[in-house]
Formats: C-alpha cells, structure tokens, sequence
C-alpha cells in the first residue's frame, strides 16, 4: 500500500486530489496538511511514502519544508513531490535544490497524475515529463555561481552518460535504448552515480549534472 500525505492550502485542491486517491486499492491518504509546518509533523507521525507538497505556502512554504524533510535521516524513505502551476516555474530549480523528487502542475491529467504517485513511491524520480524537461531547460540554466565540475572524476564514462541522459528527463527505458542496454543495467549505472555523488535521489543528480557543466541547457 502506497501511503500518501497531501500539503496544500488551498481545501479544494487537498480534495480534489483526495477524491483520486481514495478510488484507487494501492494507495492510501494518511493525512492533509495545509501549511509547511503542519506538513512536517505529519511527516514524522505517518512516515508516508510520497508526500505531495504545493510550493506556496503559509507559514513555511513546501521548498523549505522539503529541505527539511530531506535533511532528516528518519525521513529518508520519504519521497516528496511539488505541485506547482505553470505561472510558478521559477520555483523549480530550489525545489531540485531542496531535494524534492519532482513536481507535478496542479492541472495535470487524473491518469497521469496516479502514474506519478506510484512513480514516485517507487524512488524514481519525476522527471520525465516534457513540461519538466521545460522547466529544467529554462531554470538549471542559472545555476549558483559557486557551482563547479567537482565529482565528474568519480563516475565512469558510461556514469557520465546515463547521468547526463538522465538530466534530459530520460527515463531508465528510455536511457536503456539510447544506450543499447537493459533498463536493469541503467538504473544500476544511476544508482552507482548516487552512491558515489551521495545524491538523496535522481533529481539531485539532475542538479549536479547541471552544475558541473556535465549537460548545458538546451538554446543555452
């Protein structure tokens, strides 16, 4: 059963999202937040596998409350994903800062949004969707100034590529066919990256790859 916590302040959003949920027999709502404090108690009472958190937020919004939550030891298995609107992109890069697994825009299609709960809840992050490859492109394109290509030395030159395949928004299957091998063998080629970067999840990967010029944003 895939445990899910829904932050959001807006009622009708947190119900909206519900009223999905509750029809399916795998997931399971544990509880509703409506701010970024209230969110992380109910991360530390629940332990939820997914927590779907909105942006914008009274009293703490969701990037700071994913930093946090990504800072805890005991909230590792927790895997958070942002909802966000398209007139808020400009909050993306933080959140892949901040350690979220993805994000998701809050007009998404039912199917595609229950596909990405049961991504998510798997530990891969949500980045493959064009409208993330979008955002990506646009805002990674910024990064920090103090960023550099320390820890490109680490990965092997199959690393490198499935890393930088990964930044693209390519899922294992689709990294699996660019490169001629077994999605088993792609993931195997992320998760060794992870282990050597110490990268939480995928999307910090996405963030490093970025940074270290190891992929440039496209039209950059």
């Amino acid at each position: 059963m895939i445990r899910v916590l829904l932050v959001d302040d807006q009622p009708l959003i947190r119900s909206g999202f519900r009223a999905l949920l509750d029809l399916e027999d795998d997931i399971e709502v544990v509880a509703e937040a409506a701010d970024g404090a209230e969110c992380l108690a109910l991360v530390k009472e629940h332990l939820p596998d997914v927590a779907l958190v909105d942006i914008q937020m009274p009293v703490m919004d969701g990037i700071e409350a994913t930093r946090r939550i990504a800072a805890d030891p005991d909230l590792a298995g927790v895997h958070v994903v942002m909802l966000t609107n398209y007139g808020m992109d400009e909050y993306v890069f933080d959140a892949l800062r901040a350690s979220a697994a993805g994000f998701l825009v809050k007009d998404i299609l039912p199917e595609d949004f229950l596909h990405s709960v049961r991504v998510a809840a798997r530990g891969d992050a949500l980045l493959a969707p064009a409208v993330t490859r979008t955002l990506i492109d646009r805002y990674v394109s910024q990064p920090p100034p103090a960023s550099t290509a320390g820890g490109l030395e680490q990965l092997t030159d199959r690393e490198r590529e499935t890393v930088a395949l990964a930044a693209h928004g390519l899922s294992n299957d689709e990294i699996a066919r660019r490169l001629v091998i077994s999605p088993a063998t792609a993931k195997t080629h992320i998760n060794r990256a992870m282990t050597k970067l110490h990268a939480r999840d995928r999307a910090q990967l996405v963030v490093f790859a970025y940074q270290s010029g190891l992929v440039t944003p496209r039209g950059a």
